[in-house]
């Protein structure tokens, strides 16, 4: 079932603008030169964009929200890497909600089968602590790790057309989703996802044959990047085209994570069939630490730690044990230099919470997909700081009503 909206939520929601202050983020930044001078003298070759909202709480615990901007431009592209595994993962939760078929839902197994070329099955997943897949198990995955064969099979059972059509009529009309990650298959192969069936005791639930998307996209318009890219070993002195891949821009980024974290601010066409149940869910594994997962058993590996995919606050400190009392709900992504992240950040001890969205370019030498790019000199130290310099202004801003936060605290694996 739907989670209930109280009507007088809704009335209030709706008639609370958001306020720009262009200047906000830049001051902030200015005072602290020794980490962000290089950032603010070199935005455009960084293509920094950054999105800040505070929430404010009236007396009743109902969110209004202040937005501040830096450098954004919803037109200036940049590949959005992982960051498409969020509404993947939001719509494959209301896409089985919206099948309504009894005994059917995110933990129901699922199986893969192949029919096109480039496609490969999926019939079982030795993660998972019954062995079986599902779109459960490919969530946790995500959030948790981003894991790329996790998304593939979400995008797959949305659909190549389906996943664009659910992106437009929830308000993300700038938004594109043309492949999947990580593996290269052609425009037309992308076009083609499997056959999928819903399992459960025997039982065939639910079975959906391969799709293939015959809608055309407006690739018109030229993205093209760069100097040089790398093909193969041989070194093309050409812009890196991006005109045909995946499109997520900030502002939509952000607009989605309000949506999922703030359902009743969200114009009506722009909420999700999500239940309860699958709020909570998400909540969880956005915001679980590798470390306090055992399905998959991601404490067992040495290469896993706290701050794994918590590049706002953190960036890539491996040391670092994050707080119990600081949860951080977010969806990154990293590719060809673009590093990003798409934030909700509560500290539930001292009773703030903030929205933060931010990409940055670090791909010095210009030449994509040779894998030089600066993700530990210039990214991830960016994010870390930017984070940091947002958390410690949140904790000096006065409040007038203190956050009422339990709709977020969840029970994690550990």
């Amino acid at each position: 079932m739907k989670i209930f909206i109280p009507f007088f939520f809704l009335l209030i929601s709706c008639s609370a603008p958001l306020i720009e202050d262009e200047n906000f983020l830049e001051s902030l930044m200015m005072q602290e030169p020794e980490k962000f001078a290089d950032v603010l003298k070199n935005r455009e070759a960084y293509e920094v964009q950054i999105i800040y909202t505070q929430i404010n709480r009236d007396e009743n615990n109902i969110p209004a929200f202040k937005t501040f901007h830096f450098n954004v431009d919803p037109d200036r592209y940049f590949y959005p890497a992982s960051t498409v595994k969020f509404p993947a993962s939001v719509l494959a939760l209301e896409k089985i909600n919206k099948l309504n078929i009894e005994g059917l839902d995110k933990y129901t197994p699922m199986f893969t089968d192949s029919a096109f070329s480039g496609q490969t099955k999926v019939l079982y997943d030795s993660t998972s602590a019954n062995y079986l897949p599902s779109v459960a198990h490919y969530i946790r995955k995500i959030m948790i790790v981003s894991d790329n064969d996790a998304h593939n099979r979400l995008y797959e059972f949305l659909g190549q057309a389906g996943f664009n059509d659910a992106l437009h009529e929830h308000g993300l009309s700038a938004s594109r989703m043309t492949h999947r990650l990580a593996i290269f298959l052609t425009e037309e192969e992308n076009r083609h996802t499997n056959p999928i069936r819903f399992v459960n005791n025997g039982q065939v639930l639910y079975e959906q044959a391969a799709e293939y998307n015959d809608k055309p996209f407006n690739f018109s318009a030229s993205i093209l990047k760069g100097k040089a890219y790398l093909r193969g070993d041989s070194l093309v002195h050409e812009p890196f085209d991006f005109t045909a891949k995946n499109i997520f821009p900030l502002t939509e980024q952000q607009q989605l994570l309000k949506a999922v974290f703030f359902p009743e601010s969200a114009e009506p066409a722009q909420r999700f069939n999500l239940t309860a149940d699958d709020y909570r869910f998400l909540y969880q594994y956005m915001s679980q630490l590798p470390t306090e997962t055992f399905y998959p058993n991601y404490q067992a590996d040495a290469n896993m730690y706290d701050a794994y995919a918590k590049f706002l606050m953190y960036g890539s400190d491996k040391s670092v044990k994050i707080p119990k009392h600081l949860r951080i709900f977010n969806k990154i992504g990293q590719a060809y230099g673009y590093v990003t992240d798409n934030a909700y950040i509560m500290d539930t001890k001292n009773k703030i919470e903030f929205m933060l969205s931010a990409t940055i370019l670090a791909n010095k030498n210009q030449t994509f997909n040779d894998g030089t790019y600066e993700y530990d000199e210039v990214a991830l130290p960016f994010m870390k700081n930017l984070g940091q310099a947002i958390y410690t202004y949140e904790l000096k801003r006065k409040r007038d009503f203190v956050p009422e936060l339990s709709r977020y605290k969840v029970t994690y694996e550990e």
